[in-house]
């Protein structure tokens, strides 16, 4: 594979995801973020709750970027099936 393709092609660190419906006083709220630790490893990084509020915190640790990019889509995945929508999303390049 060309290495200046590799370069361009964008890899996803960042999601907020959003779910609501007023009918059922539901507004919830989901992030998935991939982030370097200092220790040299890569941690998924989930944050959920209710609009408005503290939300809940957990760090998941990956040996490598593909191993925690592969879990965020998981999660991704999941979160979708259960009626969260994208808000919105950062990436970076794989080469930057």
């Amino acid at each position: 594979m060309d290495s200046s393709f590799v370069k361009d092609v964008p890899r996803l660190q960042m999601l907020v995801l959003d779910r609501s419906d007023p009918a059922q006083n539901m507004a919830r709220f989901y992030v998935l973020a991939i982030e370097p630790t200092l220790f040299g490893d890569v941690a998924l990084v989930r944050e959920w709750g209710r609009r408005g509020r503290p939300g809940r915190r957990r760090l998941d640790l990956f040996g490598d970027q593909e191993a925690a990019a592969e879990a965020l889509q998981d999660w991704l995945l999941r979160k979708t099936k259960r009626g969260y929508g994208v808000v919105a999303a950062s990436a970076t390049n794989v080469g930057a």
